[in-house]
């Protein structure tokens, strides 16, 4: 437990709350951070010689500032010692603050041992047992994500591990983050790929097997998979396209008209990612640390949109 100074009184008495002070009092309410905690201990190194390690709850807390409010390494080191609702949210004891070498070792140290995937898992099966998120449905969609296509590095080169693709009349370059949703946006699968590999070919990977209705947009139509999804008794619920020889008819422009209502639904955690957390291009070099940084994202984004909701069955 973090011992309060005059300093810290002095704050919280304050009359008017910021809107980042309010912001992490309300995921602070809203995370596990006992399953997290319990997820994470038998990996995390207990310390044994020489100065004992920071407390995992405290780097554990860092990392999640840093998806929040798009701070590098340097910047999470120096946002804990300039800003006291940060400072205050991870816990630090004064004189414990970590530097951004040990915040970049911890961050390495997730992805060494697999465990953002885990933090996703632990959000899906935590909003499940409360009967928030629902599996009888899945959207599917993917979205781009840019990476920096200059050469002006050590490689002298772009990075191999991404790709260009063309969207309507624009070319990018990156990767592609394919989610699998419940139909309220929740997330529960979400795997990567470079940016030119179609949407398509990520869609088995984003269903957990257990649906009874699917949805996707257009670059999701495949008549191989309709058959076999009615077939098992689900529910195709993609949108319907229109080819050269035929156009959409009245039934069909219904049809995706009442479909959209419910696949829009998978932009919202888009828009958390992106737009409120600033999520835009890629930090890294290759997939793999990307992924990562992904997994434990989406987990976020989970709990904020369903934030409310956990308060309220909280009291």
């Amino acid at each position: 437990m973090r011992q309060l100074t005059f300093e810290d009184l002095t704050y919280l008495n304050r009359s008017r709350k910021t809107r980042r002070q309010r912001f992490l009092e309300r995921m602070d309410r809203v995370l596990p951070w006992g399953t997290f905690l319990a997820i994470l201990k038998p990996y995390y190194p207990e310390g044994e010689r020489g100065r004992p390690p920071i407390p995992l709850e405290t780097m554990l807390r860092i990392y999640f500032m840093q998806q929040w409010f798009h701070l590098s390494d340097p910047a999470a080191e120096d946002a804990v010692h300039d800003i006291f609702p940060i400072r205050m949210f991870a816990k630090v004891q004064p004189g414990y603050a970590p530097d951004e070498t040990t915040i970049c070792k911890f961050r390495h140290w997730l992805e060494e041992h697999g465990l953002t995937r885990q933090l996703l898992r632990v959000s899906s099966r935590h909003l499940e047992k409360h009967n928030i998120l629902v599996r009888e449905g899945t959207i599917v969609d993917a979205t781009i994500i840019a990476a920096p296509s200059s050469t002006e590095n050590k490689e002298h080169e772009r990075d191999p591990e991404m790709a260009s693709t063309k969207k309507g009349n624009t070319w990018y370059f990156g990767m592609k983050a394919h989610v699998g949703t419940d139909t309220q946006g929740l997330v529960h699968s979400v795997e990567t790929s470079a940016a030119n590999v179609h949407d398509s070919e990520m869609m088995a990977a984003c269903l957990h097997g257990e649906e009874k209705v699917i949805y996707g947009d257009k670059g999701y139509v495949s008549q191989a998979r309709k058959t076999q999804a009615e077939a098992c008794g689900v529910t195709w619920r993609v949108l319907r396209k229109a080819t050269r020889t035929r156009k959409l008819n009245c039934a069909d422009q219904s049809f995706n008209r009442k479909s959209n209502r419910t696949r829009a639904r998978v932009e919202h955690v888009f828009g958390v990612i992106k737009h409120q957390w600033g999520f835009r291009k890629v930090r890294y070099r290759g997939l793999e640390k990307n992924t990562a940084q992904l997994y434990t994202l989406f987990a976020l984004a989970n709990f904020h949109m369903a934030g409310d909701r956990l308060l309220a069955l909280q009291g």
